[in-house]
C-alpha cells in the first residue's frame, strides 16, 4: 500500500502519537555510571579531558553514590587509582586495595545498589599493560592467576558483578572457575568480550594514569576492522561462563552491537566510553551542538542496536533530561 492512502505522517501528528508508536525507549534502567576512586580524603580532581567527570577519594565518592541511588540509577561500574604501582599490579588484588575498601563501604552503606567492578591489571601496572609483562611481551597464561585473584578479592569485598575487561584469552573461565572455588557461585560476570583498540579511549587512560609505557595494546585488544572476530570473543566468553557481554566502544561500533544481538541473547552492555563523552562535551562547550538532544539521540541509537544496558558517563545528566520529560 502506498501513497496517497498510505500516509506515514498520521503517526507522527503529534507528541502523545508520537510516544504511542515509539520503537524503542531510553530508560533509567538502562544505565550504569562509570566512577573513579583514588586514595586518600577529600580529594575530588577535575578529569580536564572529561568535563564533569572527577577522581574521588572514598568520603567523597559517597556524596556522588548518594546521587546515583536518589536518582534510581541500578549501578556503578568502579575503577581503582592505587597510590602505588608495580610490574604486577598487586594492588588490583590486594585485600586493603582501593577497589576493595571502597565496594565494601558503598555496599554497607547502600545494599540495594548494584556495584560492578573491573577487574584489569593497567591501572595498578607501572607499565601500563593489562598483564604480566617479559621481555616486552604481554604473557596471556601468567596473567590469568593474578585477574582471577582480583575477582575473588572484589567479590568477597561485596562486589555484585565482576567485569574483567584486560581481553586476555581465557580470562572468563580462569575467573568463573576461582569465584566459584571461593564460594562465589552467584555473582556474575559482565565480560567485556568485544573490546577494541580504540582511539577513544584516550581521555580515560588521563583519568587513570594506565596509559601503557611502550608500545601498544594492539596484541589484545581487538583490531577494529572486525566483526566476525568479535562474534567469535562472544562466543567464547559465554561458552566460559559469562553472564552479561559488553561491547566497548559504542559509536563506532553500534553494527557490532546489533550483530552481537542478533545472535546471541544474554544480556547485552555497551560502553559509551570516556572519548565519546569528551566529544559531546566540548561541542556543547563551544555551543556547537546541543548537548542533552545530541546525547539523548545517541544513547537512543544504541538502544535501537540491541543494547540492554549502557555504562555512560553522561548517567546523571541523562536521568534529569528524562525526568524533564516526564
Amino acid at each position: 500500500m502506498y501513497f496517497p492512502v498510505a500516509r506515514p505522517r498520521r503517526l507522527r501528528s503529534s507528541a502523545t502519537m508520537r510516544r504511542l508508536v515509539r520503537e524503542n525507549y531510553l530508560r533509567v534502567d538502562d544505565l550504569i555510571y562509570p566512577i573513579f576512586v583514588t586514595c586518600g580524603r577529600d580529594v575530588q580532581e577535575p578529569i580536564e579531558s572529561m568535563p564533569g567527570i572527577y577522581r574521588l577519594s572514598i568520603d567523597r565518592l559517597l556524596a556522588e553514590v548518594a546521587l546515583v541511588q536518589s536518582l534510581g540509577i541500578p549501578g556503578i561500574l568502579l575503577f581503582g587509582i592505587p597510590d602505588s604501582k608495580d610490574a604486577v599490579g598487586s594492588g588490583a588484588y590486594a585485600d586493603d586495595g582501593i577497589i576493595q575498601q571502597t565496594v565494601s563501604i558503598v555496599k554497607d552503606k547502600y545494599p540495594d545498589l548494584l556495584v560492578i567492578t573491573d577487574v584489569c591489571l593497567c591501572e595498578y601496572t607501572d607499565h601500563g599493560h593489562c598483564g604480566v609483562v617479559q621481555e616486552g611481551k604481554v604473557l596471556n597464561d601468567p596473567t590469568l592467576e593474578l585477574l582471577a585473584r582480583t575477582a575473588v578479592s572484589h567479590a568477597r569485598s561485596g562486589a555484585d558483578i565482576i567485569a574483567p575487561s584486560d581481553m586476555m584469552d581465557g580470562r572468563v573461565r580462569a575467573i568463573r572457575e576461582s569465584l566459584d572455588s571461593a564460594g562465589f557461585t552467584d555473582t556474575p560476570i559482565m565480560s567485556y568480550s568485544v573490546k577494541y583498540a580504540s582511539a577513544f579511549y584516550g581521555p580515560f587512560r588521563e583519568a587513570a594514569g594506565s596509559a601503557p609505557q611502550f608500545g601498544d595494546r594492539k596484541s589484545y585488544q581487538m583490531d577494529p576492522p572486525n566483526i566476525r572476530e568479535a562474534l567469535r570473543e562472544v562466543e567464547q566468553d559465554i561458552a566460559e561462563g559469562a553472564d552479561m557481554l559488553i561491547v566497548k566502544p559504542a559509536m563506532a561500533y553500534l553494527d557490532v552491537v546489533a550483530s552481537v544481538r542478533e545472535n546471541f541473547d544474554g544480556p547485552l552492555a555497551v560502553y559509551n566510553v570516556s572519548g565519546e563523552y569528551a566529544m559531546l562535551k566540548a561541542a556543547a562547550q563551544l555551543g556547537w551542538i546541543d548537548e542533552r538532544k545530541t546525547t539523548l539521540e545517541l544513547l537512543t541509537g544504541m538502544k535501537r542496536a540491541g543494547a540492554d544496558i549502557i555504562i555512560t558517563y553522561h548517567a546523571l545528566d541523562v536521568v534529569r533530561w528524562l525526568n524533564e520529560e516526564v
